[in-house]
C-alpha cells in the first residue's frame, strides 16, 4: 500500500485574499493601459523615407505616420463605403511617381494632426511640393478653408486657376478610362 500524499493548502483569510486580487487586477490594468495609451514619439520637420502611398493626398512613412497633405484634397480611392471618384486612381498614381525616389522632406504648417491621428503635412521633394503639383496637375482641389499660412494658400490657388484654365484633370469635364461617377 502507498502512502498518500496529502496536499497542504494554505489559507488567507477573504479579506486579504480580495485585497491581493484586487491589487493584481490594478498592476494589470495599469500595464494595459500605458500599452494602450502609449504615445508614439513626434514626428519633427525633415526628411523620411515613404513606406507606401495610401491615396492621393495620403502617405505612410517607414517609421509608419501617416501624414496628409495640407491644403490639397484628391478625389477619393480608399474611403470605406464610397465608391472610386473620377481621377482618384491617377492622383493616387502621381503622388506613387512623385515620392517614387522614397525619401521626402515633411514642413509642418499650423495644427500638427487631424481628427483622425494623421500629421498635417507640406511634403517637399527636392524643391518641388507635392500638394502644388498635384493641383497643378488638377489631380486635387485647393483646400484654403483650414489653419495654414497664407503664403501657401495662395500658391495653391494660383496652382488651381491654372489647372481650372489649361482644362487638366479635374477641370477637363470629362472623366478618365476606369473612372466612375
Amino acid at each position: 500500500m502507498t502512502p498518500r500524499i496529502r496536499r497542504v493548502r494554505l489559507r488567507l483569510p477573504s479579506n486579504r485574499r480580495r485585497a491581493i486580487f484586487w491589487v493584481v487586477a490594478l498592476v494589470v490594468l495599469v500595464l494595459l493601459l500605458q500599452r494602450w495609451y502609449a504615445q508614439p514619439e513626434m514626428l519633427a520637420p525633415g526628411v523620411y523615407r515613404v513606406d507606401r502611398v495610401v491615396d492621393g493626398d495620403t502617405l505612410v512613412l517607414a517609421n509608419q505616420h501617416r501624414v496628409r497633405l495640407i491644403g490639397a484634397d484628391t478625389p477619393e480611392t480608399v474611403r470605406p463605403n464610397h465608391p472610386v471618384e473620377p481621377w482618384g486612381p491617377e492622383a493616387t498614381e502621381f503622388t506613387r511617381r512623385f515620392v517614387a525616389g522614397g525619401e521626402v522632406r515633411i514642413q509642418f504648417d499650423g495644427r500638427r494632426k487631424d481628427k483622425y491621428g494623421r500629421y498635417l503635412a507640406h511634403v517637399w521633394v527636392g524643391d518641388r511640393m507635392l500638394e502644388e503639383e498635384l493641383i497643378r496637375a488638377g489631380l486635387a482641389t485647393a483646400e484654403t478653408e483650414y489653419s495654414y499660412s497664407a503664403a501657401m494658400k495662395a500658391r495653391f490657388l494660383q496652382a488651381q486657376s491654372q489647372a481650372q484654365t489649361a482644362g487638366r484633370g479635374i477641370w477637363s469635364g470629362s472623366v478618365p478610362s476606369g473612372g466612375n461617377l
